[in-house]
């Protein structure tokens, strides 16, 4: 029988803690070029425990299949009708929500985006749900929705919600508690680190095409790739090998290892669900993403929010805000007044992916594909209005002169 862990009452507790939090740090938060980033990381943390690490939202064991998997997986709760179309594996939220560890409430479009290309192009049968719906409508659904999303807030999913993101700056906070610089790269490669997102988005599109080739075409242009496998997926070398990106993805150990430890999810099972030699493939853990996973740890540790740098779903979701024609109508945006600016800097120095265009823009409209909009640029600018978060026009948060303001209250504690 599922457990339901969401009831009206925790859920009003768990609002209240978070609204109390919020309000708190708004409030009390001495620091002025801090008070954005804690709020922040008290956001990416409630986040994570009411979402994607599925510690409130439930149902939880619904589906018989996933029962020996633990607890975290979870049943289809929201999600199962979208347009008039059944939609079961959860909402396409453009943040790294593996599907493999939690379920189907909020869902990896890059999982959703290959899935549908391969194997369930035509298939009726997924991971123990149904779909009424073919490939290419499901592929619309889940490209309308980052769409929607990216247009609504853009990369503000990935400064401010993606738990990748949160381990990276955890990560962060980690090299500074034992005083290592971070390093940064040149402007150059910066730059082409940027286009890589764009390069595995292709790869991994291209490989699902040549997967679901049989289904799509007619033609099987990769052995074993005919649907028909024991369940009814695909059978042959390319069993578990469904969806290419998550084979290598960081996220999905990173949630497992979490879940396994919260005791959420057995780890003797998910360890022995492996198909085929161990370094090339399997359901959950591999070699490869534990590979992946451990050399974006180092890289991040060295360098401030390496994965978003090069992350194929943070290319999307910049693809569908700050490229034209989506930057025009796109709804949060980053600004800046040129005639407040004195190109001090300290925004670009502070910037953890290395965005320059708050710094080398004259102004306007300086949101680029690389900016999060975390707001640390703006927290750490010291003139007022020079830097601004806007949403459909109005101002959310500007740049404050901080430093007047700190020399203002040390002059009157000294008259006092």
């Amino acid at each position: 029988m599922p457990t339901d862990i969401l009831t009206p009452t925790a859920l009003m507790i768990y609002a209240l803690v978070v609204a109390i939090g919020i309000i708190a740090i708004l409030k009390f938060s001495k620091d002025k070029t801090r008070k954005i980033s804690t709020l922040r990381l008290f956001i990416q943390v409630v986040a994570v425990m009411a979402v994607f690490m599925g510690l409130i939202i439930g149902p939880f064991n619904a589906v018989p299949a996933f029962v020996p998997l633990g607890s975290s997986p979870r049943d289809r709760l929201i999600g199962t009708d979208v347009l008039g179309n059944q939609f079961p594996d959860g909402l396409s939220i453009p943040v790294l929500a593996c599907y493999y560890g939690n379920g189907r409430t909020v869902t990896c479009p890059i999982w959703q985006l290959q899935a549908y290309i391969y194997p369930f192009w035509s298939f009726q049968r997924g991971y123990a749900v149904v779909y009424s719906t073919s490939g290419i409508e499901k592929l619309a659904v889940v490209i309308g929705m980052v769409a929607a999303a990216s247009l609504l807030l853009g990369r503000f999913f990935c400064g401010w919600l993606c738990p990748f993101g949160l381990y990276q700056d955890l990560l962060t906070k980690a090299r500074k508690f034992i005083r290592l610089r971070h390093l940064s790269f040149s402007d150059k490669t910066s730059a082409r680190l940027g286009q890589v997102r764009y390069l595995i988005i292709a790869v991994f599109l291209i490989s699902s095409v040549l997967f679901a080739s049989y289904t799509i075409f007619g033609t099987e242009l990769i052995p074993g790739t005919i649907p028909g496998g024991p369940f009814g997926t695909e059978a042959g070398i390319t069993s578990w090998i469904n969806e290419p990106f998550c084979l290598v993805c960081p996220m999905r150990p990173l949630c497992l290892f979490v879940q396994s430890g919260l005791g959420s999810i057995n780890w003797r099972y998910i360890s022995q669900i492996v198909y085929g030699s161990f370094y090339e493939r399997g359901m959950y853990i591999t070699s490869i993403n534990l590979t992946i996973f451990i050399a974006v740890t180092i890289l991040a540790l060295a360098y401030r929010r390496f994965w978003c740098r090069i992350c194929p779903l943070g290319g999307l979701t910049a693809l569908f805000s700050t490229f034209t024609p989506f930057k025009q109508i796109a709804f949060t945006k980053l600004k800046k007044d040129e005639h407040k600016c004195t190109k001090c800097g300290i925004c670009k120095r502070a910037c953890p992916t290395q965005a320059t265009a708050m710094y080398e823009k004259k102004g306007g409209d300086v949101t680029e594909s690389k900016c999060m909009l975390c707001a640390r640029c703006i927290e750490v600018c010291p003139y007022n209005n020079a830097l601004k978060l806007t949403f459909a026009g109005k101002t959310v948060v500007k740049s404050r002169n901080w430093l007047d303001e700190m020399n203002t209250a040390g002059n009157m504690l000294k008259a006092s």
